[in-house]
């Protein structure tokens, strides 16, 4: 049976892992957390001393993932959508988060300064929904609110009813 691929994407801090994680563990699909894949793959291409971050090697990334995306069923969770071919995702979330729940998530991971600033400003000019929007047919491109327990629980029973959905039109 075919299964939709989705894109979890956003700001981080905006709620991407907890959702993505429970989604495909109610969906019976794959999660993908680029991050975590980059780290366990050492998928970089340098370091960022600014951001005090490493430096993703993006075309490692897709090889990585290519046989599995062609399969279906995959859930990605990224902050960053440019890079991914657009013919992988059926469906495109942006998660917004409002900033001062943003803020403290942020704080709480240990962000302070430049970085904590410029993930705030990222949120506030809207980047990621815009990367999605340029980056994906804007029909496949949704906004969801990732504020509350209540926004996790509304944003599960939304996406699984979509899936189904896709998965009766699809097979």
């Amino acid at each position: 049976m075919r299964r939709p691929n989705v894109l979890l994407t956003g700001t981080p801090g905006v709620g991407k892992t907890t959702l993505g994680k429970e989604l495909a563990s109610r969906a019976g699909m794959t999660y993908v957390n680029v991050g975590d894949m980059a780290k366990e793959g050492e998928l970089y291409e340098g370091f960022d001393e600014e951001y005090d971050c490493p430096i993703l090697d993006e075309d490692r990334v897709i090889d990585e993932l290519e046989d599995k995306m062609s399969e279906g069923g995959v859930i990605v969770d990224y902050h960053g959508c440019d890079f991914f071919p657009e013919r992988w995702f059926h469906i495109v979330f942006v998660l917004r988060t409002e900033n001062s729940f943003l803020y403290d998530r942020l704080e709480s991971r240990g962000y302070k300064g430049k970085k904590l600033q410029d993930n705030i400003q990222c949120e506030i000019f809207q980047t990621l929904y815009e990367e999605a929007i340029l980056s994906y047919r804007k029909e496949i491109v949704h906004q969801l609110p990732s504020n509350t327990p209540e926004d996790l629980e509304r944003n599960l029973d939304q996406i699984m009813q979509w899936i189904e959905q896709w998965m009766k039109d699809n097979n």
